[in-house]
This record gives structure tokens, C-alpha cells and sequence, in this order.
């Protein structure tokens, strides 16, 4: 089993690159949030690999942290999510904010990734609710918290944090255009739709 690649970026054509080591060039799949801060090609690199193998094909999939291929691992497990879909998730957001679609039940931000309907969003909040710990750096609930917030994320903490439940925030949000507005905009706008 390959678990880790160091060696020299030959080549990178989104979302493959090629890494070499010892003379053996290897072909390893990323998803594009690690795709976007590899160093120029001829540079030193060291890349986490999951290797898939198949009846017809040994897939090396490449990951900036030991976070993302932990997540990349536990997505795989979750019913009718294949490599493609995973890499297709870790592509469009971090797994810090994954794991708050999970928590605070968000499918709507979560069927505007690419390939991911609501039905598939409901399914993956079902079934990564009780792994979603495990695939946290160092597991538990404070893990799931840490996470760098955007504006509409932060938004929701601090309505939470206000007393209102995370399904009943999401479902307010869901109905707001939230689009390029500051946190504080948002709760306004939230708050004024709740008074009425």
C-alpha cells in the first residue's frame, strides 16, 4: 500500500499530476484544493495517497493534508459515493466547511456542488453524521467547531449562538440572497425575516 509520495512535481494538468520518485513517474489524482497550492513544476513535493485499486485500473489520489485524505477515505464509505463524487466534494469546499453542511444539516449549500443533487445532500448528511468525528483532526466536537468561517458560516454561529436551532438557521438563510454580503448583513436580514 502507498501512503505517501515525496519527490519532484514533473508535470500538473488539473486535476492530475505527476510526481517523481526514484526515476518512476507516478500519475496521482487530487482534488482541486490541493491542485491550487502545489509549487511550480520541478519543485520538491510531498503529497498523502490513497490508493484505489480496481478490476481494471490502480488509481493514486494525492492530498495537501492527512485531513482531506481522511475525509476523502470516509466519503468513499458512504453509500453510492464514488472516487470521482469525493474528490468532486473536497474539490468544492474545505472539509472544515463540509463538516459544518454536515452538522448544521445544510443541504443547500451542499447540492450546489457539482454532481450533488438535494437527494444525494440528504444522504450524505444522514450518513456522515456519526463519522464525521472520527474523520476530524484529532476527532470530537471541538474539531468540528475549529473551522475557518465565511460570511454566511459565520452568520449561522452567530444565530445559533443566539439561541435558534441550525436546522431553523439554514432554512432562514436558505431564503436569503446572501450573495457577496458581510455577516452582519446577513443575521440583519435574517432577524428582520424572522420578526416579519
Amino acid at each position: 500500500m502507498i501512503g505517501s509520495l515525496r519527490g519532484r512535481l514533473m508535470s500538473k494538468l488539473a486535476p492530475q499530476v505527476v510526481v517523481e520518485c526514484s526515476g518512476v513517474g507516478y500519475e496521482v489524482e487530487t482534488p482541486m484544493s490541493t491542485f491550487l497550492d502545489l509549487p511550480e513544476a520541478g519543485t520538491d513535493l510531498f503529497l498523502y495517497i490513497h490508493l484505489l485499486v480496481r478490476e481494471d485500473a490502480q488509481i493514486l489520489y494525492g492530498f495537501a493534508s492527512e485531513d482531506e485524505r481522511l475525509m476523502f477515505r470516509t466519503l468513499l464509505k458512504v453509500n453510492r459515493v464514488g472516487a470521482k463524487m469525493a474528490l468532486g466534494i473536497l474539490s468544492a469546499m474545505s472539509t472544515n466547511d463540509f463538516r459544518r453542511c454536515v452538522e448544521f444539516e445544510d443541504t443547500t449549500t451542499m447540492s450546489k456542488i457539482p454532481g450533488v443533487g438535494k437527494k444525494t445532500a440528504e444522504r450524505l448528511i444522514i450518513e456522515m453524521r456519526d463519522r464525521i468525528g472520527a474523520a476530524a483532526p484529532g476527532g470530537g466536537k471541538a474539531a468540528l467547531l475549529s473551522v475557518a468561517a465565511s460570511a454566511r458560516s459565520e452568520a449561522v454561529d452567530a444565530l445559533v449562538a443566539l439561541g435558534y436551532k441550525p436546522k431553523e438557521v439554514n432554512n432562514l438563510i436558505a431564503k436569503l440572497d446572501v450573495e457577496d454580503k458581510s455577516a452582519e448583513d446577513i443575521i440583519r436580514l435574517a432577524l428582520k425575516q424572522v420578526a416579519g
